[in-house]
């Protein structure tokens, strides 16, 4: 308890807000002064009027020359309706709340801020169901309502360290925005062959080669200078409901009887790992049931499994754990962004880079869980 008490004043904050929200507390009403409230809340008149500054900068409240702290006016202009600011502060309210409540259970602020990342990631997938055939990139260039930004087109493989790095862009650098189309590795180095895409997003393995990335790039981008920028290298595995109730193990359980596996689409460098492993194992595609079954992202997967659709399906360890699921770990893999040479100076491809290598990034990515950021920002040129 003693080290919640640094908190006091935003509990002061809270209980007022929700005071004036609820209509308790109405417009003009004043607020017990500093002193009263301080012996009700057993703390210092200064933690106080900090918590009466927080509500005055949110508009909440006004301080009147002596007529102490009141209830701000929420009438004029607007009617009898509350202005935007009233529900703003509610959502801050709440944010607030979930910081806290977080803090105290000893989480760090970057694991709670890749919670919300994730329960991010698993609204857009659900609307993404809901909506068909709109697009990942197009509903972030509508969420960003920023038509004089620079857009960056990404396209490529699903991964949630791509969307946080979406996210963080647009925070230290307001004037760019990442928009992201999700059609897997493949799919995204020829959306930049085809210069539909500034950046591709890629985790593609070669079995004859025994590299990540560099042969595809070459196949797909022939005499094209690009920069292979890391992103992660994370662990893929098998994601199965919570307790895993049959008992998998590997990737040659995936043909046991009964087991009903939910797959990516082909092009993704999730399916073609799985090929390449399937192959070594000696298992045959034809005998696992579900094996056609296909999701086009790692959080589709997960859904399904939750759902009940499929009893397993492969992908990365953060979206199991956004939808509460078992995950066994059955190998490690690379994913870069490719970034061709021509673009590269330009200053929002260096804005991207300066958050890929910054600190409070990988410490949000290796929050989630399942990643590996020792190599990230590290660079292989082409070309």
């Amino acid at each position: 308890m003693a080290a919640g008490r640094s908190y006091v004043y935003l509990d002061i904050v809270e209980a007022v807000r929700r005071l004036i929200i609820s209509g308790e507390l109405g417009e003009g009403e004043r607020l017990p002064s500093v002193r009263d409230m301080a012996v009700r809340w057993k703390c210092t008149p200064n933690t106080v009027s900090r918590a009466y500054s927080v509500l005055m900068e949110e508009g909440l409240v006004t301080a009147h020359r002596g007529g102490g702290t009141r209830v701000a006016s929420i009438s004029s202009g607007y009617g009898e309706a509350k202005p935007p600011g009233w529900q703003w502060a509610d959502l801050v309210n709440r944010a607030e709340a979930y910081l806290l409540d977080a803090l105290k259970q000893g989480h760090s602020a970057a694991h709670a801020e890749a919670a919300l990342a994730a329960a991010i990631a698993r609204l857009e997938e659900m609307r993404r169901r809901r909506l068909p055939g709109s697009s990942s990139s197009r509903a972030t260039e509508a969420a960003s309502g920023a038509e004089t930004a620079v857009h960056l087109r990404f396209s490529g493989s699903h991964d949630l360290s791509v969307e946080l790095l979406a996210r963080y862009l647009s925070e230290q650098s307001p004037a760019v925005r990442l928009t992201t189309d999700f059609v897997g590795s493949l799919g995204g180095l020829m959306a930049l062959a085809r210069g539909e895409a500034d950046i591709a997003g890629s985790h593609l393995w070669d079995e004859e080669s025994a590299m990540y990335n560099v042969p595809f790039v070459r196949r797909v981008l022939p005499n094209r200078r690009v920069v292979l920028l890391n992103l992660v290298e994370r662990v893929q595995g098998l994601i199965v409901p919570a307790g895993n109730p049959a008992g998998l193990q590997s990737l040659s359980d995936l043909s046991r009887p009964g087991v009903v596996l939910v797959n990516r689409q082909p092009g993704s460098g999730t399916r073609v790992w799985l090929d390449v492993k399937l192959k070594a194992a000696g298992v045959s595609p034809e005998g696992i049931s579900g094996y056609t079954h296909e999701e086009s992202t790692h959080l589709g997967v997960a859904q399904a499994v939750a759902e009940g659709r499929a009893t397993v399906g492969l992908g990365i360890s953060p979206a199991a754990t956004a939808y509460d699921l078992g995950f066994i770990p059955v190998g490690k893999e690379r994913y870069d962004l490719v970034i061709p040479v021509e673009i590269w100076d330009l200053p929002a491809v260096q804005a991207l880079h300066s958050v890929v290598v910054s600190r409070v990034f990988r410490d949000a990515v290796t929050a989630l869980g399942g990643y590996d950021t020792s190599e990230t920002g590290t660079e292989v040129r082409l070309g």
